[in-house]
């Protein structure tokens, strides 16, 4: 009787060993699973974090190359400015500073004539002499290419009122007129780089207090720009 006591209790023991043993089976089973899935996880994230280092690394060189274009293109454009004062300096060598000057100003080349090379007082019929020296710049703009003109009238602050002009607004965009035909019609110049406009008497440069500074004041801007169109496409990207 007690061996079959014995027996039957053998025999409950294994069974309980038997069920522990396949509970740890899938219990194995089952962190296998979750390390696998862990393991996956791990790598999706490492390569997340490689592809995004690359993409990052790749960005900064974009903007390391988009830099350096920017800066050639900008000192690519002063050098072509420069040497657009130069050649047109050298093609009006033989007027006086107190007839015109060449100078540049915010990335523009400005050509400065005075009424006393141009006109005479209160007329926007160009003098013979100014002829000429609108044909001498003419020849450089007509071998120069990516620029646009504006020509700006200037005038002194004394009002202004006869049959042809109203006021210096009227003189001044007359004037500027008269020379875009003389560059266009006359010396061949595109008439679609160019425009005209009058200033009056509102943006002097020597005080009109003083006869010296109103003739100073008196004078004629022939403005040349460089064609930014290549720089803006590039700061739009």
């Amino acid at each position: 009787m007690a061996s079959r006591v014995r027996v039957d209790q053998l025999q409950k023991d294994s069974a309980d060993t038997h069920d522990q043993l396949n509970e740890c089976t899938v219990l194995v089973k089952n962190l296998r699973g979750e390390k696998a899935t862990l393991q996956n996880e791990n790598a999706t994230v490492n390569n997340d974090l490689k592809a995004l280092s690359s993409e990052s690394k790749m960005t900064i060189e974009d903007q390391a190359k988009r830099l350096k274009d920017l800066q050639d293109m900008i000192q690519s454009q002063k050098d072509v400015m420069n040497k657009l004062k130069n050649t047109i300096g050298d093609a009006l060598m033989k007027y006086k500073t107190d007839e015109l000057f060449v100078y540049i100003k915010d990335g523009k080349v400005y050509v400065s004539m005075q009424e006393k090379l141009l006109f005479k007082s209160g007329s926007d019929v160009i003098d013979p002499k100014g002829k000429a020296a609108l044909q001498s710049l003419a020849q450089v703009l007509n071998s120069t290419k990516d620029i646009t003109v504006i020509i700006e009238g200037h005038t002194d602050s004394i009002p202004i009122k006869t049959q042809l002009f109203k006021d210096n607004w009227d003189l001044s965009t007359a004037r500027a007129t008269s020379i875009v035909r003389i560059l266009t019609k006359d010396n061949g110049f595109d008439s679609k780089r160019i425009t005209a406009s009058g200033r009056g008497e509102f943006q002097p440069v020597k005080s009109n207090a003083t006869a010296e500074g109103r003739a100073g004041n008196r004078r004629t801007e022939v403005i040349l720009s460089p064609d930014l169109q290549e720089l803006y496409k590039l700061l739009e990207q």
